[in-house]
């Protein structure tokens, strides 16, 4: 196991020098995930904190799953704004109705991502009743990945790379570039408890109309502070993971962050206490499983092949199915 999960960690290090960001990128992610862990009950800790390596690195699965599976695209996001005017009263919160309204192909071709997040709440409230060890591991991981992509502004709105506005990057910049650059120096990732979710269609629709409502600011703020820059003043060429590449600048990058008046450290906490919240949902709608006799288990070697099949689907070279990381 532990050979496993060296060899897993220098794949990502390598993988990640080819591979650009999106989708929060895998530092943020893995990040959301991890302190997510720490706003849980002692009864929930008691499985969770001993395998808050598992539940950090495998935050990023969703999306080398991208690369395999057809459907799994349209989980990430919902171009919201192709369906009117804030708040998008046309388009029904619950999924059949909005299917029997619209036909599922249509739904589907917009992102489903609000709907999703339901549908991995089934699955690890089924986990935790079945105290399946690998199960709520893994749906709690994903389900993590899932909600977070929901609070990133840019997952809700149909120019979600800028690419009608000009402004081809702002993706990666606003999720990846802003978060890696200042989140260890400068962001408070305290949260506070979970709490219990009274309806969690409500609430990660209301997650989603924020975002919605916070990506025109994004793209707005992005176009006015780049009048101010020079294009050597806005981007500069630093070295990841031993390659160079062309990057936002640091100025740059903190004169938006400024501007934003710390949008993504918002959405970022946001995010952790959502995510610690719809975890604690599933266990207590499960009836509160003692989870103490799994919290020594182990990955079966099954578990362990999927995981490794994962990676072997996503190598550089690779494109994803669907919506490009390029236009992302």
């Amino acid at each position: 196991m532990k050979k496993f999960i060296v060899t897993g960690l220098l794949t990502v290090l390598l993988l990640m020098a080819y591979l650009p960001s999106y989708c929060w990128g895998f530092w943020a992610h893995q990040k959301i995930n991890y302190f997510a862990v720490f706003s849980l009950p002692p009864e929930m800790l008691v499985l969770y904190k001993p395998n808050i390596n598992f539940i950090s690195e495998h935050a990023v699965d969703p999306d080398k799953r991208r690369y395999a599976v057809a459907a799994e695209g349209p989980r990430h996001y919902i171009d919201i704004d192709h369906w009117g005017e804030y708040p998008y009263d046309s388009l029904p919160r619950n999924w059949k109705e909005a299917v029997a309204k619209y036909t599922l192909d249509s739904i589907t071709t917009y992102g489903i991502v609000p709907w999703h997040v339901q549908v991995m709440l089934s699955r690890l409230t089924n986990a935790f009743r079945d105290k399946n060890f690998s199960s709520i591991l893994k749906n709690s991981t994903e389900l993590g990945h899932y909600i977070a992509d929901a609070h990133v502004p840019l997952h809700t709105n149909s120019n979600h790379n800028g690419q009608y506005t000009n402004q081809k990057g702002i993706h990666a910049f606003w999720e990846s570039r802003v978060p890696e650059l200042l989140a260890d120096k400068y962001f408070d990732f305290f949260v506070g408890k979970a709490q219990y979710i009274k309806n969690p269609g409500e609430y990660i629709w209301d997650r989603v109309l924020e975002s919605a409502k916070a990506s025109d600011s994004v793209l707005s703020i992005e176009r006015e502070l780049t009048k101010q820059f020079s294009e050597d003043q806005k981007f500069s060429f630093e070295e990841r993971n031993g390659v160079i590449i062309r990057q936002y600048s640091t100025a740059f990058t903190k004169a938006f962050d400024e501007k934003m008046d710390g949008m993504v450290e918002r959405r970022m906490k946001m995010a952790i206490f959502s995510i610690a919240s719809f975890w604690y949902t599933a266990w207590v709608n499960a009836g509160q499983p003692d989870l103490k006799p799994l919290s020594k288990q182990k990955f079966s070697e099954a578990d362990i092949k999927d995981f490794e099949k994962l990676n072997s689907d996503w190598a550089p070279g690779k494109k994803m199915i669907g919506r490009q990381e390029e236009d992302f």
